[in-house]
């Protein structure tokens, strides 16, 4: 139990943080419950936000969130550590938001509101200092196609490689490069 706990201070991002998540997947498969609150704690912000940027939607991006972790807890034994655990989790919430905007494909998506959707995982001294800028960039970003949208998202948002979003996405490596934004 101290050992779970201990891994909630690691950070994602973190270099130890992969190996951390691999070992919280092997918990997971083994039915181990406090691994599996570790594990969505350490991810589920990102995943969130990374869902309601494609979904456009706070309810069904929860909805969705939910989904995965309930995916990533039913089938953590099949994970294969072909990749890092954030991206199997990502590509599981990718799969699962564009299943539900092809569900509602008579609701177009708006972009405009989308660019309009604040990050609140910031603090309000942050999200001050930032509101400028984020509200050019995200004018920006409702310019571009979904599909370049999301790689952007995922490649500057979330820090995936290209052979990464690659795989969360389905697409060759050049067709990810040719999506993506320098």
């Amino acid at each position: 139990m101290q050992d779970a706990l201990s891994l909630t201070k690691v950070p994602v991002h973190h270099a130890d943080g992969h190996a951390c998540d691999e070992r919280l997947v092997e918990r997971v498969a083994g039915g181990d419950r406090l691994a599996m609150q570790v594990l969505y704690g350490r991810h589920h912000v990102r995943v969130y936000r990374f869902v309601l940027r494609i979904v456009n939607d706070a309810a069904t991006a929860e909805d969705l969130t939910s989904d995965v972790f309930l995916d990533v807890w039913k089938h953590a034994g099949r994970f294969e550590r072909r990749s890092q655990v954030s991206t199997w989790i990502f590509a599981i919430a990718r799969y699962k938001a564009v299943a539900a905007l092809r569900r509602r494909a008579h609701d177009p998506l708006d972009d405009e509101i989308a660019g309009q959707i604040p990050d609140s995982a910031e603090g309000p001294e942050a999200t001050l200092q930032k509101q400028n800028e984020s509200a050019v960039l995200r004018q920006c970003l409702t310019q571009l196609s979904p599909a370049h949208r999301e790689v952007i998202d995922l490649v500057y948002y979330h820090e995936k490689s290209i052979a990464e979003v690659a795989e969360i996405i389905g697409a060759p490596e050049n067709t990810v490069k040719t999506r993506r934004i320098r």
